[in-house]
């Protein structure tokens, strides 16, 4: 008896090993080649302010040694454009797709500066920020590089951030926190006469930001200005303007 168990026992093992020499429904190996993004030129730029027009140097894109489509998208910081237009920070993103749905990207930061006004007959320009807030300030806070005031003409200038880059540049949690929009009209500089009536958000966070007391001082290169936050915070800042 025991003899025939150990002949079925032998006889199933050979079966069971043949059945897993003979299978081949083996999978197949896959080559995919991701999207390569090659950008021509320096991958971070600042401009002349003073210079009429930019193009970019541009980039290429390639799978496998071939080219694919090159997908670019411009964004500039705090000025809301979508292309290369003006004085501000921007974000030129490149990006590719291969045949397998993956994709590849790229970027190029160009800064294009706000020429200085003399503070006389035009506040545009660049500055650094320095803020204090609630009546606080520490090391983190001053000196934050760089605030943008754009002449949008008629006398109109924009603010890159109404709160000199507190939340932007001091905190470092970009530009998406800064409180972009806010608009003042210039009635006269010199006799510090300034129309600053608007309510802009403070970035994501929202909430609505008035200003006051807006002065400059064209002796020591200087913009001096308060904005309140309905979240309960006061901002003192005070711009000092810079040669770049």
């Amino acid at each position: 008896m025991k003899l025939i168990q150990y002949s079925i026992l032998l006889l199933t093992g050979i079966v069971l090993l043949n059945s897993a020499c003979t299978k081949t429904d083996v999978d197949e190996s896959v080559i995919t080649y991701l999207p390569k993004i090659d950008v021509t030129g320096a991958s971070s730029l600042q401009l002349a302010c003073d210079v009429s027009s930019f193009t970019d140097p541009g980039a290429s894109a390639t799978e496998g040694g071939a080219a694919v489509t090159l997908t670019t998208t411009i964004a500039g910081s705090y000025f809301g454009s979508a292309a290369v237009d003006g004085p501000d920070d921007y974000i030129i993103n490149y990006s590719a797709i291969n045949k397998d749905g993956i994709p590849g990207a790229a970027m190029r930061t160009v800064r294009w500066p706000a020429c200085n006004g003399d503070l006389v007959t035009s506040i545009a320009g660049m500055y650094t920020a320095t803020c204090v807030r609630n009546g606080s300030t520490s090391a983190p806070y001053q000196n934050m590089k760089y605030i943008f005031i754009k002449d949008l003409g008629g006398n109109v200038y924009q603010l890159s951030d109404a709160i000199g880059g507190y939340y932007d540049k001091g905190r470092g949690y970009g530009p998406d926190y800064a409180a972009t929009g806010f608009k003042v009209t210039a009635n006269d500089i010199p006799g510090n006469s300034f129309t600053h009536d608007q309510t802009v958000d403070v970035g994501a966070f929202g909430g609505d930001l008035t200003m006051s007391a807006f002065a400059v001082d064209a002796s020591t290169r200087t913009i001096t200005f308060t904005t309140d936050w309905t979240a309960g915070y006061k901002f003192e800042l005070t711009l000092t303007q810079v040669d770049l």
